[in-house]
């Protein structure tokens, strides 16, 4: 049965997922369970969207309680699940207004098209981005991603729109002006390799914008709703963007995203200059605002940050065991990088065969990005693995 899905599966679809030889049945908890009966802990929790693992009661609950009154309504409707979940997400995240849509890249399309508008009346045009950023895979969001693989092939692009060097001060003074409109950034870099903002460099883009009046716009697709250990990773630092855009954890596993707007671009949108069919559908929502009640009200967004302060702790000392084949370890809470000295595939491969599934991103760094239900105990038998696994690397 595994070889005819598999089988299937090549002949059926384009070849853009290198997928994994796994033929999934369920989901418990942190764990995934093959159909052959082995169980996986899982270490990237669906790229940062299982941020409650799998099956978790309160999100299955919710979505069967909409089930029975309305899966769709036009957004013509106002809409219960709607706005529940927006008055929570504004709440605590102190922002004015929001959009509501189907992804990420789709919430960072909306929040271009904000700027853009909100440009249009205060003579602003240039957008930058910065390198080795990922925003998705849409022409807008490509037009601000800078690394090739995922850009070539895919030209013209966007026009007005730059490309920065992350972290690098003196280039970000020696570009921004009265004619910037804004400055596109992860201030914790997901698909990039868990690079993180330095204070000096957020410091100055506060101070700049002081000066020039431009917006700071966050991608916390993959930081936000608590995995740091705080609902957005931006709150690591001493600054508050204009316009910040969340996905993959908001929707409890279901398609849900959403652009957040300061007061300086509250009124920008007007009747009918922006919208969407199925952006903010009403189960997705319901399971959204279960999340956001495990996440804040039980206080799993501080465990978040407990545990993943421990995971890293233990990383470091694993570092100091392989100073040879760990050149760094990055990252807040749920959201953790070991950058490597080598290809880093093969580790993945080798943990995979032990039963914890993890990700290499950008070449060489392991990316982890787990249930922030993860236990000290899942924490301390990866550990273990990865060791064994990077011991048997040095003996190679």
């Amino acid at each position: 049965m595994a070889d005819s899905i598999f089988q299937k599966e090549n002949e059926l679809f384009f070849h853009t997922y290198k997928r994994l030889p796994l033929d999934i049945e369920r989901g418990d908890g942190c764990c995934l369970i093959a159909r052959d009966g082995k169980k996986y802990c899982d270490f990237f929790g669906g790229l940062a969207v299982n941020a409650l693992g799998y099956n978790h009661p309160r999100i299955n609950k919710a979505i069967q309680e909409q089930l029975q009154k309305y899966i769709h309504l036009s957004n013509y409707f106002v809409q219960e699940p709607q706005v529940k979940l927006a008055e929570r997400i504004l709440n605590v995240s102190g922002y004015q207004k929001l959009f509501f849509t189907n992804s990420g890249t789709e919430a960072i399309e909306g929040a271009l098209k904000l700027a853009r508008k909100w440009g249009s009346k205060n003579g602003k045009t240039q957008l930058f981005g910065l390198s080795n950023s990922f925003h998705g895979r849409t022409m807008g969001s490509l037009s601000l991603t800078e690394r090739a693989k995922y850009r070539d092939g895919y030209e013209p692009f966007l026009p007005n729109i730059g490309h920065l060097k992350y972290n690098d001060v003196d280039e970000l003074k020696a570009n921004v002006n009265e004619q910037t409109l804004g400055v596109v950034l992860e201030f914790i870099q997901g698909e990039g390799g868990i690079f993180v903002v330095s204070p000096e460099y957020a410091s100055e883009l506060k101070n700049l914008r002081d000066k020039f009046g431009f917006l700071i716009i966050a991608d916390e697709i993959q930081s936000g709703i608590g995995r740091t250990g705080k609902f957005l990773g931006f709150e690591h630092f001493d600054i508050r963007p204009d316009i910040v855009v969340i996905a993959k954890a908001i929707g409890g596993g279901l398609p849900l995203g959403a652009f957040l707007g300061s007061e300086r671009v509250a009124e920008t949108f007007t009747y009918g200059t922006h919208g969407t069919t199925f952006g903010g559908n009403p189960v997705a929502c319901a399971a959204g605002l279960a999340v956001l009640e495990e996440v804040l009200d039980n206080g799993v967004m501080k465990k978040a940050g407990e545990i993943g302060g421990y995971l890293k702790s233990q990383f470091v000392k694993l570092q100091e065991k392989f100073p040879s084949l760990i050149k760094e370890v990055r990252g807040f809470g749920c959201m953790l990088g070991i950058e490597l000295t080598f290809e880093g595939q093969s580790v993945v491969d080798a943990l995979q065969a032990r039963g914890f599934l993890v990700n290499c991103t950008n070449t060489n760094v392991l990316r982890f990005l787990p249930p922030f239900i993860v236990t000290r105990d899942h924490c301390d038998t990866l550990v273990q693995q990865l060791s064994d696994v990077l011991a048997m690397s040095l003996k190679n």
